[in-house]
């Protein structure tokens, strides 16, 4: 009879910590490369975001897919509601100054795409973030679909856990 009270217990706290606190997620495909690797396991933090304030600038979240909600997003905020944001010669400008991308190598090219078009600025809107890739050749993001709204926010990765040779805080850059 203890046995099954710890396993009951154990999966009540397991289900809260799940549904509530924090959930796993795993990197699928190269869109955050090289910050995050294909396969890599994330903890992702529910609760700052729900309760204590909205995705700043920098942050890595994950969101349910615009296209696809059953599928789950992880990119980098690069703008946030009332920001203008614009692609212009391979790179992004946040309220007419160049976005600092310490993140990224000074050789990567940020291609436009159907919603954030080259040389076009974009105000975004209230509730809204623009989200983008690391890997800016090989990502599906906030360039193409537009701005994620709130509501689609799942969640700030916070912890990388796997592999163990890399485990250890995600850190938001200070500029």
């Amino acid at each position: 009879m203890d046995l099954i009270e710890v396993v009951v217990i154990s999966m009540s706290i397991f289900i809260v910590v799940y549904l509530f606190l924090m959930q796993p997620h795993q990197v699928k495909g190269s869109s955050m490369f090289p910050t995050f690797k294909d396969q890599e396991y994330l903890m992702t933090d529910k609760v700052t975001l729900r309760f204590i304030r909205n995705p700043k600038l920098y942050d890595v979240v994950v969101f349910k897919a615009p296209l696809n909600e059953n599928l789950d997003f992880i990119k980098r905020v690069i703008g946030e509601p009332g920001d203008t944001v614009m692609v212009q010669g391979g790179k992004i400008y946040r309220n007419g100054q160049l976005l600092p991308e310490p993140y990224l190598s000074d050789e990567v090219y940020t291609r436009a795409g159907q919603y954030l078009r080259e040389g076009v600025e974009v105000t975004v809107p209230p509730e809204t973030w623009i989200c983008v890739g690391d890997n800016r050749d090989h990502s599906s993001d906030s360039r193409e679909w537009g701005p994620v709204p709130k509501q689609n926010m799942i969640g700030r990765a916070f912890f990388r856990y796997w592999p163990f040779n890399v485990a250890g805080l995600i850190t938001t850059p200070s500029i």
